[in-house]
């Protein structure tokens, strides 16, 4: 057994795990700024319920039961963005391992490799198009407040 063999054979495994590790560094950035998003709609949701104790005019009921609706809608979008970047960055964490032990074992693993990277791809994907998804409620809600708020 070749110790400076392995210890190369081991170094060319990391290097190929780098790419994977940025991706999950980058992963893990976008789930914090999800989860900030969330922290917010879910601020602001609790200000819209106390504020629905205190309201007697219904108009002004309506407006807050509208933007209640919407911030419920924004926080279930979110949730599931993030849920979706978790299992991302899982299947990224799994890939990782499996380039690991198939580079030092030579399983043949090359196909379950590429299975697993268009996995967490595609997982990601789903969870930007949600992220935007709820952006775009949120623009629509601050439109629409804006509007509701006119003389």
């Amino acid at each position: 057994m070749n110790l400076f063999a392995d210890t190369n054979a081991i170094a060319h495994t990391i290097q190929l795990a780098v790419a994977p590790v940025f991706l999950l560094a980058g992963i893990a950035g976008f789930l914090g700024v999800m989860s900030g998003r969330l922290g917010r709609i879910i601020d602001r949701e609790r200000v819209i319920r106390r504020r629905l104790r205190g309201i007697s005019d219904q108009a002004q009921r309506v407006s807050a039961l509208r933007e209640h609706k919407v911030l419920m809608q924004r926080a279930r979008i979110t949730n599931r963005a993030i849920g979706l970047c978790t299992s991302s960055a899982l299947i990224v964490c799994a890939l990782i391992t499996t380039l690991f032990i198939d580079d030092m074992m030579s399983l043949g693993f090359q196909r379950i490799v590429a299975a697993l990277f268009v996995i967490a791809l595609l997982l990601l994907i789903t969870a930007l198009m949600l992220f935007l998804r709820e952006i775009q409620l949120a623009t629509r809600s601050i439109k629409s407040i804006n509007a509701s708020e006119q003389p």
